[in-house]
């Protein structure tokens, strides 16, 4: 629905750049998932680095995922944490096809 609401102004050709780019950006909520169940293999932090968090990854990755709260916390928000990075990226895509105007 949100792909929808910001395509809806597109020209054919600007919706087919606009989907080449977010294809190539948008993240799998199960990825984010298997990212983040790694740390509590020790490697905590590497879905926000993967989302682009990366002060975030590196404060995870020196707390152990702060003692594995926010590890714990990330489990249960990994759909909205990949829905608001998805968001981000078709916001930043369709800037790009629109050169700075998102009508």
């Amino acid at each position: 629905m949100y792909l929808e609401h910001a395509t809806k102004t597109f020209t054919e050709e600007q919706t087919k750049h606009f989907v080449f780019i977010y294809d190539n950006k948008r993240k799998n909520a199960q990825d984010i998932l298997l990212f983040t169940l790694l740390g509590f293999l020790g490697f905590a932090g590497i879905q926000r680095f993967v989302i682009n968090q990366v002060a975030m990854g590196i404060i995870y990755f020196l707390t152990l995922g702060f003692c594995w709260i926010g590890t714990i916390v990330d489990l249960i928000n990994h759909k909205s944490m990949t829905d608001e990075y998805n968001q981000r990226v078709a916001r930043d895509a369709a800037m790009m096809v629109t050169g700075g105007y998102v009508g």
